[in-house]
């Protein structure tokens, strides 16, 4: 386990795991966690290369930042914490690593929600100009070191910026969005501009673009055996380009789901809705 960035809100309720994605850090759950804690043990980590949690070697192969690699640290800080069963909210990366732990430990979830993702092995299957176009990020950060380091080290605070603003649904020339303020801006920053996380979100699409298709194409016979929520956003390219519903349907034996009209971080833009869908399918 390569965890040393830990946070508990209460130990009120059943558990209740949140992961976040790409450029940010449990951060994001700000708006979300206290009130979902009035009912629920929540449990909020860094993933493993970023935030404050460690970044270990990605190695040749890259499995150290493979999905299975995160979703095993999830399973162990949970068991560390006591919670041998409990329910996972995934957003983002943190939602693909979410779905490689319903494959691999099937035992250990009570319900699933996946934030704003297609399948990965789906999207590589399935490249479109469209796809490539609007996700270059993938492309770019999968190419081997140093190169999608140091272009995105020469530029971190801009990069971060226009990372945020697009995938949330703004233009590249706007400011902060009203629901990133300048401080939460700043904290991301702090830890994205360091040189070993812009290397390990760099080994994390590495591992999407190899290893994690050879462990998803293992397991396409699998689906997600928990109850799972699928929620994504109405403003973003996703529910333009698939049937997202469907897309998880196809990896699920019981999946819902639905779009909200918001951009693609939900935790930061829709959370009092977000809170309501999350814990009606908690007490369903």
């Amino acid at each position: 386990m390569t965890y040393n960035s830990v946070v508990f809100v209460t130990r009120n309720g059943s558990p209740v795991r949140v992961m976040h994605g790409i450029t940010v850090t449990h951060v994001l759950w700000r708006k979300v966690a206290p009130t979902l804690a009035q009912d629920h043990f929540v449990v909020m980590t860094d993933l493993r290369g970023y935030g404050d949690s460690s970044k270990p070697p990605g190695g040749g192969d890259h499995f150290a930042y493979s999905k299975r690699a995160m979703a095993q640290d999830q399973l162990e800080v949970m068991r560390h914490l006591g919670c041998d069963q409990f329910a996972l909210v995934g957003h983002d990366r943190g939602g693909r690593a979410a779905h490689r732990l319903a494959l691999d430990h099937p035992e250990a979830l009570t319900r699933l929600i996946i934030l704003d993702i297609v399948p990965t092995y789906r999207l590589y299957q399935h490249i479109t100009q469209e796809f490539a176009t609007i996700f270059y990020h993938w492309f770019l950060l999968a190419q081997p070191p140093p190169f999608p380091e140091t272009m995105v080290q020469n530029s971190a605070a801009y990069f971060l910026k226009c990372t945020l603003l697009w995938l949330g649904g703004s233009q590249l020339t706007d400011p902060l969005p009203d629901w990133m303020s300048p401080a939460v801006f700043q904290e991301y920053l702090r830890t994205f501009r360091q040189p070993e996380t812009i290397h390990a979100i760099c080994e994390d699409y590495r591992a999407a673009a190899s290893i994690d298709l050879v462990h998803d194409k293992a397991d396409l016979d699998k689906k997600i055996q928990c109850p799972l929520l699928v929620l994504w956003s109405e403003k973003g390219p996703f529910h333009r380009m698939y049937n997202v519903l469907q897309t998880w349907q196809e990896r699920a034996v019981r999946a819902q789901g639905k779009a909200m009209p918001t951009g693609h971080f939900l935790p930061e833009q829709m959370p009092q809705e977000l809170l309501q869908e999350i814990t009606t399918f908690l007490r369903a």
